[in-house]
């Protein structure tokens, strides 16, 4: 897996994921973190998961790790760009009740009651 990290405007960084998010893939995602929450200017974070294809637990461990880390800050975090096998496991284990989750296809994901 190879995350890259971009700040705009040291209001949002931006982390894009290439690659399965499984134990093997998630395996150096708490380092990632660390330096996230070390960048102070950054309000919001966006995972961009345009390039993630499949996701198991330890992939939803890293996304929910990393939104309660921001969240005790008082930070915010949103998912962009999913789709497939990643937005049917988010759908299942209702990850927008808490992040915002943004499709590749529509603007913003929304769970069906």
């Amino acid at each position: 897996m190879d995350i890259k990290l971009e700040t705009t405007n040291n209001q949002l960084v931006t982390v894009s994921i290439d690659g399965d998010m499984d134990a093997l893939g998630c395996r150096d995602i708490k380092d990632v973190v660390e330096h996230i929450l070390k960048l102070e200017q950054n309000n919001e974070v966006v995972m961009d998961l345009d390039k993630v294809h499949f996701m198991d637990s330890s992939g939803i461990g890293a996304i929910v790790y990393l939104y309660k880390r921001l969240k005790e800050i008082n930070r915010a975090i949103s998912i962009h760009n999913v789709s497939g096998q990643p937005l049917e496991l988010m759908e299942l284990l209702r990850i927008s009740s808490a992040i915002p989750v943004h499709t590749k296809h529509t603007s913003t994901y929304r769970e069906s009651l």
